[in-house]
Order: C-alpha cells, then structure tokens, then sequence
C-alpha cells in the first residue's frame, strides 16, 4: 500500500529564518499555494486517510487535501517536529552566533545533537518508528509532518544512519513515495516535486 509522506508548506518563520520545533507558525500565502497543490497531486493517488502532525502548519497544508477527498482530517503527535528547546522562536543567525557549538554539531554531526529542553534526533526516529509500526494502512495515505520527521523517515527507508540526516531531499510541500507492506517500508521515491512548478520555496535561509 502507497504511503506519502510530505512536509508541510512554507511558513513565516520558515521565511523568517527562525527556529520553529513546538512553536506554532503561520503558512504564508506561497505556503497555501504549496498545500492547494499537494491537494491536486495527491487527489490523483486516491488516497483514503490524512494523518498530520497537530501543529497548524501542517494541519493547514493537510486540509485542502482533506476536503477535495472528503476525508477526516486525523493528527498524531508522533509526527510532531523536533523539540529545538530553547533554540525555538530564535533566529538562525542568532543561534549561529551565540550557540555556535551546538549549532556547528548540528549542522555537521546532527547524531551527536542533544538540544537543551528538546529532543535527540535518535528521539525523533523513535517516534517515527512508533507511527510507522502502528499506521497499518489498508488504504492509499497522505502524512503531512516536518523537516525532521521526513529526514528520518527517508533514512529509515534507505537504510541509513542519522549522519546522512542532512543529505536527504526535502522541502516545503513536496513529498516522498513509500510502499508498506506489513511492517515493511520500502522507498519509492525521496522527493516529488513537480507539482511545485513556479511556487516552490527556497529552503536554503531556513532555520533547519
């Protein structure tokens, strides 16, 4: 069974440059033209069931897929994003700036990151795993999540270790391609983004 899993669309904090983690943030106006064409896409998968994290912006970038199918909109906490702690509501700069240690190690050796009153990136694949196991999907699904949540979720499927974290393709509203079967996740595709033509979002200013 098809499992899509996608990353929400552009924020105001993603523009901003800001660390986001628990924090709530707005989709800006380039972030409901991303989820109004996740949407259209995926309405070609006939998908069955949308999961997403609880945080707006990824039940915002959900709902238009929701409606155009006629579906509940579900929320699962395991697909939150990382816990930054006390990065979050901070900008990138600033971090960079005043935490430079910890912010070298979680560009460079993000498996060695512990962030103060957060999470480990270990943590954040824990919990991916947990929803991974419990989806059972007997119907195409879409999961709307985060940066992170997707990174592990693409490691997971390669095979591969948390020191790839920062090589894996993702970005604002595209989405990768699983097929489960039983507790088997196979990657089919890291990142489709066609449906992105002329609105996507350049990440590299992002507070990741």
């Amino acid at each position: 069974m098809r499992v899509y899993v996608a990353r929400h669309g552009e924020t105001t904090w993603n523009l901003a440059g800001r660390y986001q983690g628990r924090r709530e943030s707005a989709l800006t106006a380039l972030g409901m033209q991303q989820a109004f064409a996740l949407a259209e896409a995926i309405v070609a998968h006939e998908v069955g069931r949308v999961v997403a994290s609880p945080l707006l912006r990824c039940t915002a970038t959900a709902k238009p897929s929701a409606e155009r199918l006629n579906l509940r909109l579900e929320t699962d906490d395991r697909l939150l994003e990382i816990a930054h702690g006390t990065w979050e509501g901070r900008l990138r700069d600033e971090i960079a700036a005043n935490d430079s240690a910890r912010y070298h190690d979680w560009r460079e050796n993000p498996q060695r990151v512990a962030f103060e009153g957060g999470e480990t990136p270990q943590q954040v694949r824990d919990r991916w795993r947990a929803f991974a196991l419990a989806l059972h999907p007997h119907t195409p699904t879409l999961v709307v999540t985060h940066d992170a949540v997707v990174r592990v979720a693409l490691l997971d499927g390669l095979g591969r270790e948390l020191q790839a974290f920062w090589e894996m393709l993702v970005e604002n509203g595209a989405y990768a391609v699983f097929e489960v079967d039983g507790e088997r996740w196979t990657l089919i595709e890291e990142r489709v983004d066609a449906h992105l033509a002329g609105i996507r979002t350049a990440t590299g200013g992002q507070a990741l």
